[in-house]
């Protein structure tokens, strides 16, 4: 139990860890700059938390086996980076949408550059929100059973070793 509960442990964190490393970019992309089928990126994004896991459990068995990423926590992180991915790119996209963007334009203006005032104004602004994100990553990985299941047999997660357990079990 120990051994899967410290799998679980490091899936969730590297899972959040990549989630807003990825989403919140993303997410500062869909709020400041408008572009053409920003709408339509959007729905797409959300579309990926509708199509079934199951569906692509062959195919993810054979494409890990073949990169070396069956059965390895590594390889559940990103799994599940997948699945936390698009609600980390909606939070933080109506989080930095909250921001006034008159605050990055009065920053620019005394001599910060677009990164500057990123990480001097919206950044700091932004992290409250950002560590919601975060926990809400956590936990999508934490409570995620199905893609360890099948992507694991040694290193599961507890919550796939819990379901084995519970399988297995006499009664």
């Amino acid at each position: 139990v120990w051994m899967a509960t410290l799998n679980s442990l490091i899936a969730a964190s590297l899972t959040m860890g990549f989630a807003l490393a990825l989403g919140a970019p993303a997410g500062y992309a869909l709020a400041r700059f408008s572009f053409p089928g920003t709408t339509v990126f959007r729905l797409m994004i959300l579309l990926t938390r509708a199509f079934p896991l199951a569906i692509l459990a062959l195919p993810l068995t054979v494409l890990f086996i073949r990169a070396g990423l069956y059965d390895t926590v590594f390889g559940v992180s990103l799994v599940h980076t997948a699945l936390a991915l698009p609600f980390a790119v909606m939070i933080t996209a109506s989080l930095f949408a909250g921001i006034p963007r008159e605050l990055e334009e009065a920053a620019w203006v005394f001599g910060c550059s677009r990164s500057q005032a990123f990480v001097k104004i919206v950044l700091p602004m932004a992290l409250p929100g950002m560590a919601a994100a975060a926990i809400f990553a956590f936990v999508i990985s934490w409570n995620e059973v199905f893609a360890a299941s099948v992507l694991t047999v040694q290193q599961r997660t507890l919550t796939a070793y819990l379901l084995t357990v519970l399988s297995e079990s006499p009664l």
